[in-house]
């Protein structure tokens, strides 16, 4: 496992260090230290999870944590010495998974990692569901148009358009949705040549 520790503090870096070789599940982790959050550096030892201890985040600290979280999502906990709810709300926006203001303790940091990385996992499966949701919402319209194409031009009722649709995507190997977007394209490109342009 690798671990990136980003801490401007030599002094508290090395007790995060410290608190992570405590954790026996953590035992061979590889740990590397930085001084600050650098993005460009981020893909040369690609992290399991990042820790980040600091008195506050700064703006280019969470803007730069965005970024990596938005290409390469990981578990990140991040321990403040001080924060108001706006900074916190940031963090949370900006990927971090546990956040723990005034609470650094070497005992605890194994406590929070597993909760860091637990409640990563369900954010991001979270984040697939509702994705598929919408994915499958456009879809159904995309479906629900087609069918009204096909109702139109051919006089012919919702049921039987959609088993056509089916009976094609089956045919074709295709999803429904794609015989669906088909059928929208040719339906604008007539509509445009209908149009004189």
């Amino acid at each position: 496992m690798n671990v990136l520790i980003i801490d401007p503090d030599d002094a508290r870096a090395a007790l995060v260090a410290e608190g992570l070789r405590l954790d026996d599940s953590l035992h061979g982790a590889t740990l590397h230290i930085w001084p600050r959050f650098e993005l460009a550096r981020l893909s040369e030892i690609n992290p399991d999870m990042v820790i980040i201890a600091c008195e506050s985040p700064d703006r280019d600290t969470l803007d730069a944590l965005q970024i990596a979280h938005e290409h390469a999502p990981r578990p990140v906990a991040m321990f403040v010495d001080r924060s108001d709810a706006n900074t916190t709300a940031q963090a949370l926006e900006a990927g971090v998974a546990a956040y723990v203001v005034d609470g650094y303790a070497p005992n605890r940091v194994a406590s929070i990692l597993s909760v860091a990385a637990h409640r990563f996992n369900l954010m991001q499966t979270l984040r697939h569901d509702l994705s598929k949701a919408r994915a499958d919402l456009a879809a159904r319209k995309t479906i629900d148009r087609a069918k009204g194409v096909l109702m139109t031009s051919r006089g012919i009722g919702e049921e039987e358009a959609y088993r056509l649709m089916r009976k094609h995507a089956m045919d074709s190997g295709r999803p429904i949705a794609a015989i669906a977007e088909d059928i929208l394209a040719i339906s604008d490109l007539l509509k445009k040549r209908d149009d004189g342009c």
